[in-house]
């Protein structure tokens, strides 16, 4: 995986048990059920987008990288949102994806 944000380190170092049962937690939302790892990634990219949080966006494009999803599949992904939260919102968080997506060019 990437570099993690300094703040999220940070946070871990300080408070480890806490650190652990977060990334216990999320093994085991990941291993719940049938989804597939580019799956996961995408809704996680959409559940970010819904919930206009930026940083979540970043880090999820980055992930969903990881897991193998092509830059055309997390675009798709975004446009789903088109219909459901709004023209607007999907626009921000295509520009949200452009910024991780344009580094990549």
């Amino acid at each position: 995986m990437g570099q993690l944000p300094n703040h999220f380190r940070r946070f871990v170092e300080t408070y480890p048990d806490i650190g652990r049962a977060y990334e216990g937690l999320g093994k085991a939302v990941a291993s719940a059920g049938p989804l597939d790892a580019k799956t996961q990634a995408l809704v996680k990219v959409g559940l970010s987008i819904g919930a206009r949080m930026e940083g979540a966006v970043h880090s999820h494009v980055r992930k969903a990288l990881e897991a193998g999803c092509t830059p055309e599949e997390i675009r798709h992904a975004v446009l789903q949102a088109t219909t459901t939260i709004g023209f607007p919102n999907m626009m921000a968080g295509m520009s949200w994806v452009d910024d991780v997506l344009e580094k990549l060019r």
